[in-house]
């Protein structure tokens, strides 16, 4: 029903920035009318965590606090992408970053039941 595809990740240096990429195909309809896409990162040895999501229509965001100021979640509506621009990258940004899809915008994170195969940001200091 949903298959996402990063893009993007790579080596970087502190300070630096990286813009990742998700394209998605959606082959359902949301019951509640406005899906959400995400991205979350999973650092090794630590859980995976929320990073920013965007509704299905573009107009809501919302950010990690660890990330606030600093990336920045947007969607192509014409190529059926979102993207993650971040900025100002730390070596504790460092992690493989996931976007995933949610039903509802306004769910938990355990709402987000499809994920993509992930793409490895690596921040060197």
């Amino acid at each position: 029903q949903v298959q996402l595809v990063e893009s993007g990740g790579g080596l970087v240096q502190a300070g630096g920035s990286l813009r990742l990429s998700c394209a998605a195909t959606i082959r359902t309809r949301s019951p509640f009318g406005n899906y959400g896409l995400g991205w979350f990162r999973q650092a090794p040895g630590k859980e995976r965590e929320f990073v920013a999501a965007i509704s299905s229509s573009g107009r809501s965001t919302d950010y990690a606090d660890s990330v606030k100021g600093r990336f920045t979640i947007s969607r192509d509506n014409t190529k059926n992408t979102i993207y993650l621009q971040m900025n100002s990258l730390e070596p504790e940004d460092t992690a493989v970053y996931y976007c995933a899809y949610s039903e509802s915008y306004y769910g938990s994170v355990s709402t987000y039941g499809y994920w993509g195969q992930g793409t490895q940001v690596t921040v060197s200091s």
